[in-house]
C-alpha cells in the first residue's frame, strides 16, 4: 500500500515538472518568435543629393583701414591761439585747422622784410654803379650776396611761421578734438585723428598656398559685426610681393566703397574671397551628416536585396528600403549644405532626420517631412 501512494507521489511530481518545464518551453519560444519577427520599418526624413555647380570661398579675417588717415600734430611747440575745426566735422585739402601763437615770428619777419627791401634796393643801385665803374666788382658782389642773405631769412621765417599753423593735408572726417584754445603742444602732440572713409582698405593674411588661386580684381564679401547678415562687396586690389617668414601667411588687401558711411576703420572684418572656376559638387542638407572623432558618416536609403541580387518589395508592391551607413568626405558648407567629394553618388537618398533610430540594415520607411529640405535656390549661388 506504502509503494502504491509513493508511485502516484513520483507520478504527480513527473507531471508537475513536465508542465513546468513546457510552460518554460513555450515562454521561450514566444520569446524567439518575437526576436526573430521582421521589425516594422522606422520612418525617417530623406533627400536626394545633388550635384550643383559649386563656387569655393577662401575664408579670411583682417581689420577695415580708412583710403587715407593720419593723426594730425605740429613740428613744433607753442600755445594754441585759434581752432578752426569742431570734433566730428567734414573738411575740405588744404582747409586751416589749427594755429599757435606766432607773434614773435610775425615781428622778425617783419625786420627781415624791412632789411630785405633795403638789400634789394643797394643791390638794384650797386648794379647801375658798377656798370658805370663807379664802384668795384667786388663791391657789387658784397651786396648781391647780401640781398640773396635777407632773401633766406626771410623764406626761413615764413617757413618757421607756417609751421605754427597746420592744415587738412586731404579732404575727410576728423575726430575727437583733443586740444583746446590756450593749450600748451609740445612738439608732435596729437591734435585729432583725420581720416577719409570715402572708400575702406581691407588687410588680411591667407596661406601661401592659396596664391595661386588669387588674382587682382576677385571678388570678396566681407561682413562685420555691426551688421549682422548684411554682405558688403570688395576686389583684391594688391597681393603683398613676399610671405612672412613666420607665419608662412601671405598679406593681402582688398578695397571697398564706403558711399553711406556706414563702415569705420579698425572694424574686425570676416571675409570670403570667391574662388573662380565654379565646379559641380555632390551635396546634401547639412543634418544628414553625421560628424564623429572615427570621421563623418551618411544613412543612404538602399532598396533591399533577396538572395539573388534583385530588390525586394513589400505587400503594397513598393521597394523596401534598408539603412546603408556610409563613411564620407565631406568638404565646404554653406546655406544649410555640405559638399561631399567622396562616399555619396548623385541621386541618392540620404537621411535626414532620424538617424539615431537606425542602425545598419535597418528596414526604414520615407515619411512626408520636408522641414529639413533645402531651397534650391538658395545655396550654390553667389
Amino acid at each position: 500500500m506504502l509503494r502504491r501512494r509513493m508511485l502516484i507521489m513520483l507520478a504527480v511530481v513527473l507531471l508537475i515538472v513536465l508542465a513546468l518545464a513546457g510552460y518554460k518551453a513555450f515562454s521561450i519560444y514566444q520569446q524567439i518568435q518575437m526576436f526573430t519577427a521582421p521589425k516594422p520599418p522606422i520612418t525617417v526624413a530623406a533627400a536626394l543629393a545633388e550635384q550643383r555647380q559649386w563656387q569655393e570661398r577662401l575664408p579670411a579675417v583682417g581689420s577695415l583701414k580708412a583710403l587715407q588717415g593720419v593723426e594730425l600734430s605740429l613740428e613744433v611747440e607753442g600755445i594754441v591761439k585759434t581752432l578752426y575745426f569742431d570734433s566730428g566735422q567734414k573738411v575740405k585739402a588744404g582747409q586751416p585747422l589749427l594755429r599757435l601763437n606766432d607773434d614773435q615770428e610775425t615781428a622778425l619777419l617783419g625786420t627781415a622784410e624791412a632789411d630785405l627791401g633795403l638789400a634789394k634796393v643797394d643791390f638794384g643801385r650797386g648794379r647801375q654803379l658798377v656798370g658805370d665803374s663807379a664802384i668795384s666788382r667786388g663791391e657789387f658782389d658784397r651786396l648781391n650776396a647780401q640781398y640773396l642773405r635777407n632773401q633766406a631769412v626771410v623764406e626761413q621765417l615764413r617757413a618757421s611761421k607756417t609751421k605754427k599753423s597746420i592744415s587738412a593735408p586731404f579732404s575727410g572726417t576728423i575726430g575727437i578734438r583733443q586740444v583746446d584754445v590756450g593749450d600748451y603742444l609740445a612738439a608732435g602732440t596729437v591734435i585729432a585723428t583725420l581720416q577719409d572713409t570715402s572708400s575702406l582698405y581691407v588687410d588680411f593674411n591667407v596661406p601661401e598656398q592659396t596664391l595661386p588661386h588669387l588674382s587682382l580684381g576677385q571678388q570678396v564679401l566681407v561682413q562685420v559685426a555691426a551688421y549682422p547678415g548684411q554682405t558688403f562687396p570688395a576686389s583684391l586690389s594688391a597681393i603683398n610681393p613676399k610671405v612672412d617668414e613666420a607665419t608662412r601667411n601671405l598679406l593681402v588687401r582688398a578695397t571697398m566703397g564706403n558711399p553711406d558711411g556706414k563702415l569705420l576703420p579698425g572694424m574686425f572684418a570676416s571675409l570670403l574671397i570667391l574662388l573662380p572656376d565654379p565646379q559641380p559638387r555632390v551635396v546634401v542638407p547639412e543634418s544628414a551628416i553625421t560628424y564623429t572623432l572615427y570621421g563623418n558618416s551618411v544613412y543612404v536609403a538602399a532598396p533591399k536585396k533577396d538572395k539573388d541580387g534583385k530588390p525586394e518589395n513589400d505587400d503594397k508592391g513598393q521597394p523596401q528600403l534598408v539603412a546603408e551607413q556610409r563613411t564620407v568626405h565631406t568638404g565646404e558648407r554653406r546655406d544649410g549644405l555640405v559638399v561631399v567629394s567622396k562616399g555619396l553618388q548623385a541621386g541618392e537618398q540620404v537621411v535626414t532626420a532620424g538617424q539615431l533610430k537606425l542602425t545598419p540594415g535597418a528596414a526604414i520607411r520615407i515619411g512626408q517631412d520636408n522641414a529639413l529640405k533645402p531651397d534650391p535656390g538658395a545655396a550654390g549661388k553667389d
